[in-house]
C-alpha cells in the first residue's frame, strides 16, 4: 500500500484554525483523488474532501467554506486546512489514497494514514 502518514492535529479553541498534513511514500502526481476522511466519536468514519490530480475540489457540505484541501505534487503532500473550527469537527482525520495504478506500480488496496486527532474545545 501507500504509506500515508498525517501531521498538524491537536488541540484548538472554537474559531481556531489547524493545517493538517499528509505525506505520501510515493509521488502523488498520477494519484487522480486524495480524500480527508474524519471519524468523531459514535459516528461512521465520512468523507470530508477530496482533491483531484486536475486540482478539482469537493467538500463535505458542513466544512463548505471553512475547509480547504491543497496538493504539493513536489512535496508528495495534502493538505486539509480547517479554519472556523467547532466542536463538530471533532474527529479523527483520516489521509486516503484509492487503489490503482500509480507510477507503473499497481496498488490492489487503498491506503489509510494512521490518522490524528482534532480536538475542539467550546
Amino acid at each position: 500500500q501507500v504509506q500515508l502518514v498525517e501531521s498538524g492535529g491537536g488541540l484548538v479553541q472554537a474559531g481556531g484554525s489547524l493545517r493538517l498534513s499528509c505525506a505520501a511514500s510515493i509521488s502523488i502526481f498520477s494519484i487522480n483523488a486524495m480524500g480527508w476522511y474524519r471519524q468523531a466519536p459514535g459516528k461512521q468514519r465520512e468523507l470530508v474532501a477530496v482533491i483531484t490530480s486536475g486540482g478539482s475540489t469537493n467538500y463535505v457540505h458542513s466544512v463548505k467554506g471553512r475547509f480547504t484541501i491543497s496538493r504539493d505534487n513536489a512535496k508528495n503532500t495534502v493538505f486539509l486546512q480547517m479554519n472556523s473550527l467547532n466542536s463538530e469537527d471533532t474527529a479523527v482525520y483520516y489521509c486516503h489514497v484509492p487503489g490503482g495504478y500509480y507510477s507503473g506500480t499497481y496498488y490492489p488496496e487503498e491506503s489509510w494514514g494512521q490518522g490524528t486527532q482534532v480536538t475542539v474545545s467550546s
